[in-house]
Formats: C-alpha cells, sequence, structure tokens
C-alpha cells in the first residue's frame, strides 16, 4: 500500500511544497528573530536552550528552502517530518505546562496543535515526494 495520496506525481506533492514550506519559513524566521518566545516552552532538561531554539529555527529553514529544490526535496521532506517527531516533546511539554499553570495558551490552541503533529510528518513527506509502501 503506498502511503502517497491519489495523483500525486506532481500536483498534490506541489501543494504540500507550496503550503507547509512556507511554515516552515514563518516558524523558523520567529526562532531566529524571537527565540525568547520558545524558550518558554522548552523542558528544563534541555541543555543550551537558546542554542537548540536557534538550531532548530535554521533546521526549519533549511528543510523549507530545501523543499524547492530538486536534488534536495526527498531528504527536506524526511529530515522535516523527523523535525517535528523530534519536536513533538517540547509541544507536550509546553501544553503540559500551559494547562497545568493556567497560563499561556489553553486546550483550543494545544488540542489541534497535538494532533496536527502526525499530519505535518505526512505533509512533510508528500512534499518531499517521499514514496514508500507499507508492503513488501
Amino acid at each position: 500500500m503506498d502511503i502517497r495520496p491519489e495523483g500525486s506525481s506532481t500536483r498534490v506533492p506541489n501543494l504540500a511544497r507550496i503550503t507547509i514550506a512556507p511554515i516552515f519559513l514563518f516558524i523558523g524566521m520567529i526562532h531566529l528573530l524571537r527565540p525568547g518566545f520558545f524558550a518558554a516552552m522548552m523542558p528544563p532538561s534541555i541543555p543550551a536552550p537558546h542554542a537548540v531554539i536557534i538550531a532548530t529555527g535554521l533546521a526549519e529553514l533549511a528543510g523549507a528552502i530545501g523543499l524547492f529544490l530538486p536534488r534536495t526535496r526527498s531528504i527536506a521532506g524526511v529530515m522535516l517530518a523527523l523535525y517535528a517527531v523530534c519536536v513533538y516533546p517540547v509541544d507536550i511539554n509546553h501544553a503540559v505546562h500551559d494547562l497545568s499553570t493556567g497560563t499561556g495558551a489553553g486546550w483550543l490552541y494545544h488540542y489541534p496543535r497535538l494532533f496536527a503533529q502526525p499530519l505535518i510528518c505526512w505533509w512533510a513527506l508528500v512534499a518531499g515526494k517521499v514514496g514508500f509502501s507499507l508492503h513488501r
């Protein structure tokens, strides 16, 4: 079973690219321009949080740009999907902190954000034209 959507030879990956790349570009820029915004989300166990925030911003920018370059498109899609998996614990920590303290964003932000993460991973793979089968 191929996980790519029907008709994904060019149309769907192009749509994925033009929708997800600007999101990663925007969030990557925010990481670089306003790292303090993301510092509040970081679990205390993350060493050198400022450096991690800058590095993740650069990774988001590189991945978004990579989606538009044919030679790097597939690896960019895979790396953005892996990135979304790796930051998921931070998103969970952010939700738990906000909801347990009554500060920050509420459930109307966190529920959709947490449930959208697997879709973000999948959409990054589609944008990178990464097709693989679940069967041999």
